[in-house]
């Protein structure tokens, strides 16, 4: 992390982030987000707004190069997360759901459901 990335607001940005940070829902994250910009601003260092905001420096960092190479709302927006393909459809899930809800079969012993039909 040897880039610095120096943070420099408008006065509608700095506007921007107070409003956000005075009323309403805003999720956890974008709010830590709007209080690292508005230090960073400020001309705290990355370690004392890690400390004071309760982050890491990498998301301090990271913060800081999405607002200098994008815009603002680039910097408070989550990215999007990699991970694994959902392994059902909609209607496959909602199948799953309505068959693990239902009455088993009358054969099934002792009221449960098998996934051997040999055992019925």
């Amino acid at each position: 992390m040897n880039v610095r990335y120096r943070v420099t607001l408008t006065q509608y940005e700095r506007d921007e982030l107070g409003t956000l940070l005075s009323g309403g829902r805003q999720s956890a994250r974008k709010l830590k987000r709007a209080q690292i910009l508005l230090a960073a601003d400020a001309g705290v260092g990355d370690e004392e707004i890690a400390a004071s905001v309760g982050v890491g420096g990498s998301t301090v960092y990271r913060t800081k190069r999405r607002f200098v190479e994008g815009n603002l709302e680039g910097a408070l927006s989550e990215e999007p997360r990699p991970g694994a393909e959902r392994k059902l459809t909609g209607k496959e899930e909602a199948l799953l759901v309505a068959t693990a809800c239902s009455n088993p079969p009358r054969a099934a012993p002792a009221g449960r459901w098998t996934c051997s039909p040999a055992r019925w």
